[in-house]
């Protein structure tokens, strides 16, 4: 019998198919009246290009070979001509929207393979094995085409499971062969920190065979010991060109403004984003210190000191936030949502082992727990997929802005909303993250402009973090620095996506006041997750009409 997840995984492929059929009614002529003109023809391409995108195989492995790059170029422009070929004139606005969905991916795999290059410049992109589901809608930073998801299996393994698993396996010794082939660029810092990613998944590996226990098949354990073997020789591979690697792992602000303009819609550039981050780190501190001495008169928050009082405190801060969202209308509940939060507890972990967030969530999950609206996102898209198919997860994590920045908007935006009236305490916790989340984001930037070494951007990090918590735990950060100088943005993404939402909100409020109108928060949020997990600027312009977010930053086709 297959496993739950692997049902759940069918039953979502039945329903997107449908919701397929139900995308190609709405743009066949007739389905509705007056249907957008070409609207078909952007659906027909976007098939071929989600087609296009995944790369062919090389024995056995995704092909990230520079000969097949050159090879597949002439596809690629000839999938951009058509798309440049499209008239959108009097198009409604979701269809531009899907139109400019398509072509921020399509910039992605170009940008990806003139300057990213992730196959040739960051061995991380060979990780392959992840144990956990990502908390947006794909797994954060460049990964390759193939990877297994071990979180949608159940141990024990069916017959049918253990097949796919072997399956899964198999593409991971050719895939490390063929890494030692395409890793011939020369970023420093992205190479020796590649290396970490390597080894966790020789660890991963070595988490398989232990969960498949001793059922485990003659052909599942000799995939595993074949993957280790050649996981083991690309770490030695790696370690012993170390030491011929001296060039820079920023990409550069002028190809980080492209990339985020471009790319991820976001419409600011490198200095735009340095500004607004060095703002929120100033604003995040001043506000801390007005909380501090507005509750200079009240007790301290004690943090959990065993996991029954965590388990208390969680049970306390999931029903504060339900009640919160559903009976304050802060969005339509329904029913999946409180089960998101349930299956996403806040750990206990000893005191002296918590990073960051731990550090806070034991004092009160609950400013953690509202950045779990990620959980809520997912939950929609399982079980409420947008009907268009080019608003499913977008490739290169071009919904940051969107699904980062939103689960950070949250906390400040229910933090005004009333959420800690009873807990004032706990406003102060908010205020800490914003920092945090401004300070990575900022010494990320500097990073990227080849200012900084990763190590130098980690010390901003730390130094703009209230109370000395990003100085407990060194794990945590260096996978963020590292994750932010793989993935251009991303760092910054929290806190553009931030600022780029309450702009929204702030435009419909004005809008709703022009017509003498008030707005109700629930509306917008409904509006927002109606749209989808797409680039906020683009939510903006759906929900708003205001496209000058987007005229600037497509440059006017």
């Amino acid at each position: 019998m297959p496993s739950p997840l692997a049902r759940l995984s069918a039953m979502l492929h039945l329903r997107r198919l449908a919701l397929s059929v139900l995308a190609l009614a709405a743009i066949t002529p007739g389905a509705h009246g007056q249907a957008d003109s070409g609207a078909r023809e952007l659906f027909d391409l976007f098939e071929d290009w989600r087609a296009f995108e995944r790369p062919p195989m090389r024995d056995g492995a995704p092909d990230y070979t520079a000969a097949t790059f050159v090879a597949r170029d002439g596809d690629f422009r000839a999938l951009r001509a058509r798309l440049d070929g499209i008239d959108t004139t009097g198009w409604s606005v979701p269809r531009q929207v899907d139109w400019h969905l398509v072509r921020a991916e399509m910039n992605g795999y170009d940008f990806n393979r003139r300057v990213l290059m992730p196959w040739a410049r960051d061995p991380a992109f060979y990780q392959s094995v992840w144990l956990y589901r990502s908390d947006v809608p794909a797994h954060e930073g460049p990964t390759h085409h193939a990877v297994t998801e071990l979180w949608t299996y159940d141990f024990p393994l069916s017959a049918s499971e253990e097949a796919r698993l072997v399956a899964d396996l198999r593409v991971i010794p050719p895939l490390m062969r063929q890494a030692r082939q395409n890793l011939t660029g020369n970023a420093r810092e992205l190479w020796i920190a590649g290396i970490r990613n390597l080894r966790a998944q020789r660890e991963n590996l070595g988490t398989i065979r232990d969960r498949a226990g001793a059922g485990a098949s003659a052909d599942l354990l000799a995939v595993i010991a074949e993957a280790e073997v050649e996981t083991d020789a690309l770490v030695a591979w790696l370690e012993a060109e170390a030491a011929h690697k001296d060039g820079p792992s920023g990409i550069g602000k002028d190809n980080y403004t492209w990339y985020q303009q471009n790319v991820h819609l976001v419409p600011m550039t490198w200095d735009d984003e340095v500004r607004l981050l060095r703002r929120e780190l100033d604003r995040a501190w001043a506000s801390l210190a007005l909380e501090e001495h507005r509750n200079r008169d009240l007790p301290p928050l004690e943090a959990a000191t065993t996991p029954e009082e965590m388990e208390a405190k969680n049970d306390d801060a999931i029903a504060r936030f339900v009640a919160f969202l559903r009976d304050g209308e802060v969005l339509t509940w329904t029913d999946y949502l409180e089960p998101a939060l349930e299956a996403h507890r806040i750990g206990f972990v000893p005191e002296a082992e918590r990073n960051f967030f731990q550090i806070g969530a034991h004092y009160d999950p609950l400013p953690l727990t509202t950045h779990w609206y990620h959980w809520f996102e997912l939950a929609r898209m399982d079980t409420e997929p947008h009907p268009s198919p080019m608003r499913g997860p977008l490739l290169y994590n071009i919904f940051d802005s969107r699904n980062e920045g939103t689960a950070t908007g949250v906390e400040e935006m229910f933090l005004h909303a009333g959420l800690y009236d009873d807990s004032p305490r706990s406003r102060e916790i908010v205020w800490i993250m914003l920092a945090q989340r401004a300070a990575r984001g900022l010494g990320s930037l500097y990073a990227h402009a080849n200012e900084m070494t990763m190590e130098e951007a980690g010390r901003v990090h730390q130094a703009g973090t209230p109370r000395g918590w990003m100085e407990t735990e060194e794990e945590l950060l260096l996978f963020e620095q590292h994750l932010y100088l793989r993935q251009p943005g991303y760092g910054t993404s929290y806190v553009t996506g931030k600022y780029l939402l309450e702009r929204a909100l702030a435009d419909v409020m004005r809008q709703a006041d022009e017509r003498g109108k008030g707005v109700r928060l629930g509306a917008f949020f409904d509006e927002l997750n109606a749209v989808g997990s797409i680039p906020i600027s683009l939510s903006r312009w759906e929900m708003t009409g205001l496209d000058d977010d987007v005229r600037r930053i497509t440059r006017e086709r």
